[in-house]
């Protein structure tokens, strides 16, 4: 997810900064060499032959939207509302553990992330090629045979589907590495369960193994989100690996932070309006009581329903956000139940975990020296019930998993109540829509995984499509 810096490059005084209000980003695990000299801010004054873009929000896609900026030598601002990079995509380092403000896998086989990410970079840590599903008071391990082969002929026999479902699957494979990915993306669309149902897989193996799974990936239990997002999801599975980033799933925008002048990034700059019909020019109003204006561009990369108050003062988007909740607990390293660095699923079909894992067996730097971390998911916000309460449901329901003894152990250290966790991608969808918002013949462009496809990849895609439409605009006035 190696681009030339943008610190020599002069700004357009047609971008109006407001003055030491501006904060500049420096990458929280950056050591000096890595950040170029900050340049002050121009004055009003100033005057340049060149003009900038505006992109508001540092998130994945307004990030990959700054480097595509960055490397077409276009000067640029990129303003982010909250304290950090990453929108999303965010971890909290508490006493030692680390945390990611969600359940959150990073798939190595994205092909966006490739071009922009440094795999090496991240050390990214393994999970195992499968999962451990909890089903009638035991652990069914259901393994990729192609990675664990021992393991997947063991599991023939077990309760999570039957042999013709394990076949299934590897045809699954098949068809779904045989397409491209813009035939998937643009393919007839149903939603997933129907297409599940139609390739002919059981009820025990869609409720056992992949409504916990692929419903933790989408937040959607029901698995009514798109089955254009499920080939995507499935090819991308085949070929790469789950993982997490040894620093935490941050360390992933901050990576791409790291690419951009750091003069270029300024946080906690709230855009509470933008003017598309001025004659000068796009101008975007902050909630300083500042403007800025740009006359070749800006980029909205914010969630759908904040785009959609700023554009027309009207909140909400199409379909209801998907949630979820995710809770960390710690305990003493040699008293974990699991040694694996495995998912393990929920597939009984009762209780309210969806899916969890002691993420300190995947990424030994999660947890301190002698501890261990677990992550436990629920899907949707439970938002009538009080934290204390779920705490104490998730640890009487992981109890009957792993035993009293066992859990009673387990230290609580927090909880993430994610209300917008992924955009609602339920058909009938459009997973490559128009980055160009038609006002005035241009100048506004959205990006971010709501008009893409709701993954870490979509979100990068998105980006460089913004971009792209911009450039075009760009050369067809001559500019």
């Amino acid at each position: 997810m190696s681009v030339a810096l943008l610190s020599s490059l002069p700004l357009s005084s047609s971008i109006h900064f407001p003055s030491s209000k501006f904060k500049s980003f420096r990458p929280p695990n950056a050591i000096p060499s890595q950040i170029s000299p900050l340049n002050p801010p121009p004055s009003p004054s100033q005057s340049s032959d060149k003009t900038g873009v505006i992109v508001i929000g540092a998130g994945l896609s307004g990030l990959a939207a700054a480097i595509h900026l960055q490397s077409e030598n276009i000067p640029f601002l990129l303003l982010e509302a909250s304290d950090a990079v990453g929108g999303r995509v965010r971890t909290d380092f508490v006493h030692g553990f680390t945390l990611d403000r969600g359940f959150q896998i990073f798939i190595t086989a994205y092909p966006e992330a490739r071009k922009l990410l440094d795999y090496d970079a991240l050390d990214l840590q393994r999970f195992y090629s499968g999962a451990k599903v909890f089903f009638g008071g035991s652990f069914h391990t259901v393994a990729d045979p192609r990675r664990h082969f021992s393991d997947s002929l063991q599991s023939l026999a077990n309760p999570i589907g039957s042999l013709i479902d394990k076949f299934l699957i590897a045809l699954t494979i098949i068809r779904v590495l045989s397409r491209s990915d813009f035939d998937i993306l643009t393919a007839d669309e149903v939603k997933t369960i129907e297409l599940l149902r139609g390739i002919g897989y059981s009820d025990s193996i869609l409720d056992r193994f992949f409504r916990p799974f692929f419903g933790g990936i989408f937040f959607d239990r029901e698995l009514e989100t798109t089955s254009r997002l499920f080939d995507f999801v499935f090819k991308c599975l085949a070929l790469g690996d789950n993982t997490l980033p040894k620093n935490g799933i941050a360390a992933i925008p901050e990576q791409l932070a790291a690419k951009l002048n750091p003069s270029s990034i300024v946080l906690n700059s709230r855009v509470t309006s933008i003017d598309h019909e001025s004659e000068e020019g796009v101008v975007v109003n902050l909630q300083s009581g500042e403007s800025l204006r740009s006359d070749l561009g800006v980029i909205l990369a914010i969630e759908e329903f904040e785009a959609a108050n700023i554009l027309t003062g009207k909140t909400g988007a199409k379909l209801p956000a998907r949630s979820t909740i995710c809770l960390y607990f710690s305990v003493d390293e040699d008293k974990v139940p699991v040694k694996e660095p495995v998912l393990l699923l929920n597939g009984s079909g009762r209780g309210i975990v969806n899916n969890m894992f002691f993420a300190s067996n995947v990424a030994p730097s999660y947890a301190p020296a002698g501890k261990a971390l677990v992550s436990v998911s629920l899907i949707g916000l439970y938002s009538e019930v009080r934290e204390e309460e779920l705490v104490e449901r998730v640890v009487k329901e992981l109890s009957g998993w792993f035993g009293e003894e066992a859990v009673g152990w387990w230290k609580y250290l927090r909880m993430y109540r994610v209300e917008f966790a992924q955009p609602n991608q339920r058909p009938p969808t459009n997973l490559l829509k128009e980055a160009r918002v038609r006002v005035n013949g241009g100048g506004l462009y959205v990006c971010g995984d709501y008009v893409t496809h709701a993954t870490f990849d979509g979100a990068l895609l998105s980006g460089r499509r913004a971009v792209e439409a911009l450039l075009k605009d760009r050369a067809a006035v001559g500019l």
